[in-house]
């Protein structure tokens, strides 16, 4: 690779990386039209090892705005160690990401049901280079592992690991 290609490719990486922090924040700050603005018209999802799999914009904001908007349910998203590869003609690419996850849910009135969502998974998404740059085409994740704790006494209510095959 010459050394205008290898400085074309750091910059698309960048790009990337941009765009999926974009997300993320515009994700934990609920800000809808934001993150509709990085996906294609076509993008398709496939969370939680393709439990919520759903194809089109309007369709995966459905899921996310409708699963995470309520004032009572706080995330956060954490991404690092980035691999990402292209096309050869740099206008598609790949990215697997770690990701570190948490929801805290206490939308019911009894602190009882209150509870915390942790985990880690690794995202695999499409990317396209479109007029506005790099878009997100796609968008899923496979678990490591989830475990679920009552936050009003702290006990681990679940937990679940793809070792033990409950991502299966």
């Amino acid at each position: 690779m010459n050394a205008d290609k290898q400085f074309a490719t750091l910059l698309a990486i960048e790009a990337i990386k941009q765009l999926k922090y974009a997300y993320l924040r515009h994700l934990d700050l609920k800000e809808w039209d934001a993150v509709a603005a990085l996906f294609t018209p076509d993008v398709v999802s496939t969370y939680s090892d393709g439990k919520h799999s759903y194809n089109g914009r309007e369709a995966v904001m459905a899921f996310l705005s409708g699963s995470l908007s309520h004032k009572r349910v706080v995330t956060k998203h954490q991404v690092h160690h980035p691999e990402i590869t292209f096309n050869e003609a740099m206008t598609e690419a790949r990215g697997i990401w770690y990701l570190t996850d948490a929801v805290i849910n206490t939308v019911s009135r009894d602190p009882a049901k209150h509870f915390l969502i942790a985990g880690t998974a690794f995202y695999d998404e499409r990317y396209v280079k479109t007029v506005d740059g790099w878009r997100i085409a796609a968008i899923g994740y496979k678990r490591v592992y989830e475990e679920t704790v009552a936050r009003a006494n702290g006990q681990l209510v679940e937990y679940k690991s793809r070792f033990l095959g409950d991502f299966d």
